[in-house]
């Protein structure tokens, strides 16, 4: 039984199944909503209803974008030669706001997870190598998160790409095992990239 009116308790439902909105959070959503002019609402309806009808994912680098090919992919000044491997597209954000990496990336949309019954065919590791081959990669650095499933997907990349003759990296420590790219401030990641290490097959 919903304890308030049935549009009320529908968006509190559908806000609660958001990732880190609980119940109270969705009800103090709910209500802030509510209390908001008619405008701003429908301001966040119209940019909700465009994010599903204007963003896509690219074509080459599966990063998240408003064309067929994002921005830094289109950019001519970045090394097609040079690839940064990160798991999701808020990794590609935190990488950019270093000013550390003018190479290019590759977002894999996961990670390897045997425990979730995700293998290598669930992430974009194949359009990776079909990349390092046609664009003549010289170095991948693979920037995948410090804990269990990012170092398994590490070491399948460079497990795979050491026939291709290109040089596989690391980013380097100075981010905690067990965290994730995005919480990790600029200074932090940018030591993390300038020292990254030869991953061996």
């Amino acid at each position: 039984m919903s304890l308030f009116a049935g549009p009320v308790q529908d968006l509190i439902d559908e806000l609660g199944r958001l990732p880190g909105v609980g119940p109270k959070s969705a009800q103090r959503i709910t209500f802030h909503l509510l209390k908001s002019p008619k405008e701003e609402c429908l301001r966040l309806a119209g940019v909700l209803v465009e994010l599903t009808e204007k963003v896509v994912i690219c074509s080459t680098c599966f990063n998240v974008s408003d064309s067929e090919s994002c921005h830094i992919c289109s950019d001519a000044s970045r090394d097609p030669h040079m690839i940064c491997v990160v798991e999701e597209p808020r990794d590609v954000v935190a990488i950019e706001r270093t000013g550390e990496f003018k190479g290019r990336y590759h977002v894999l949309q996961g990670v390897i997870s045997p425990i979730d019954g995700i293998g290598p065919d669930q992430v974009r590791i194949r359009e990776l190598i079909e990349r390092v081959k046609e664009y003549g990669v010289t170095e991948t650095i693979v920037a995948t998160n410090p804990n269990l499933e990012g170092e398994t997907t590490a070491m399948y990349i460079s497990r795979v790409l050491a026939p291709l003759g290109v040089r596989v990296t690391r980013i380097a420590s100075g981010l905690p095992v067990g965290g994730d790219l995005d919480y990790a401030d600029e200074i932090t990641l940018g030591r993390a990239l300038q020292g990254r290490r030869q991953l061996d097959a």
